[in-house]
Formats: structure tokens, sequence, C-alpha cells
């Protein structure tokens, strides 16, 4: 059997456009509104449709065989039993820093008192302020990031942005791009050794599809 983990949304119908154009397995795409496992006309592989932070998590203690995440997910998690062999090049967005003020923003750079950012990358973004060797004072948050500065709870946020539209309706610009994001397909180690010529066969698939996408 190959469990193939996808996540919801915009991503499940952009993986699913891939997998139509290979010899995946066919299945029903709106199967997505009323079942968490769908099935497929190969009866050993089926499909995972779970939360885009927890494909991951599936692949990496062998739930699944298989997933489609975004590298933001990725990074932060930093999973070793995790193979990560292509770049889908769907998903792209951008993970970058916003602040209400670009001008206020460099200015708490520039100063000795510590940033507040409030992120639901926090390793990512202390990396990324480390290297610039500046203080920074994190504040997880789940959701509704861009609220944060709006409240005072913190100076900037780092998250993703797309189109940007999220932003400019809270009053936030970006002001730096921290780095580009897009999904990656990722396969657990360990179902790679046992499952070689099933997984083997989706993976090449899926690559001669994004190859021809450029």
């Amino acid at each position: 059997m190959i469990t193939f983990a996808l996540p919801k949304g915009r991503i499940f119908k952009e993986v699913s456009e891939l997998l139509r154009k290979t010899d995946f397995p066919e299945f029903d795409y709106e199967d997505i509104s009323r079942n968490l496992v769908i099935k497929t006309n190969d009866p050993e592989v089926r499909l995972l449709i779970v939360r885009s932070q927890d494909v991951a998590t599936y692949v990496h203690y062998g739930a699944a065989d298989i997933g489609v995440v975004g590298s933001d997910v990725l990074e932060e998690l930093d999973f070793e039993d995790v193979y990560q062999p292509l770049d889908l090049g769907i998903g792209l967005c951008k993970l970058s820093v916003a602040a209400s003020e670009i001008d206020m923003y460099k200015s708490m750079l520039e100063s000795d008192l510590p940033i507040t950012i409030a992120t639901k990358y926090p390793k990512q973004t202390l990396e990324f302020f480390c290297k610039k060797g500046k203080n920074v004072n994190l504040v997880k948050l789940y959701g509704s990031i861009e609220l944060a500065p709006l409240v005072n709870l913190a100076h900037a946020v780092v998250d993703l942005v797309s189109t940007g539209k999220t932003l400019k309706a809270n009053g936030l610009v970006e002001v730096e791009l921290i780095k580009n994001i897009s999904s990656r397909l990722i396969i657990n180690k360990a179902s790679l050794k046992l499952k070689d010529n099933s997984i083997t066969e989706i993976l090449e698939g899926l690559r001669l599809i994004a190859d021809e996408r450029g």
C-alpha cells in the first residue's frame, strides 16, 4: 500500500492537476469535500488529506509514504527521516518580513533594543535576524499574524506573502525578503527502501511534469 499525504486547499488542486498528467491512479477529485482518506482505482494506492502543517509529520513517522508540503514547513521542522527529492514548482510565495512602516522597521534594526516579531515560523525568523546580529523577541502565533502590529503586540511580522493583498488590507508593507517558498515532494526514507519501485514511478512521473513546466 502506498499512502500519499496531500494538504487541503489550493495546493491539493495544483498537485491534482500534476498527477492527472502522470500515470498516477485515478481518484475522485471532488471526494476531498467528503472524506479525509481517498481511494484510487488502484487498491494499493490511497490519499490522505491533512493540514499542510501536518503533511511532513505524517511522512516523518511513516503514516504516509509520500507527501507534498511547502518548503517553509520543512525548514521549520527539519525532519531527518524525510527525503526531499523534488521541487514541484507550485505553491510559489515568499517568506518575508512585513511592518507598518519601512522607516520604523529600519530604526528598530539600528537600535540596541531587541525587535519583537510575530510569526508562525520562529526557527527561520530567529536564524534570519541572528545573521543580522539583531536580538529578537519572538511571539509565536498560529493565525491572523497581521493583527500583531496593529495591536502593538509586535513591531513586525514574518509570514508568507503571495499577492500582498492581505498585508495591504491590514496596513502592512513587505520590508524584507527572507526566502522564496515552493511545494516539495517528500518521501519517508524507510518507505523508499521498502517500496522503491512504486514510489520511484510516482516520483519520476512528477519529475517529468515539473521539468516540462520549467
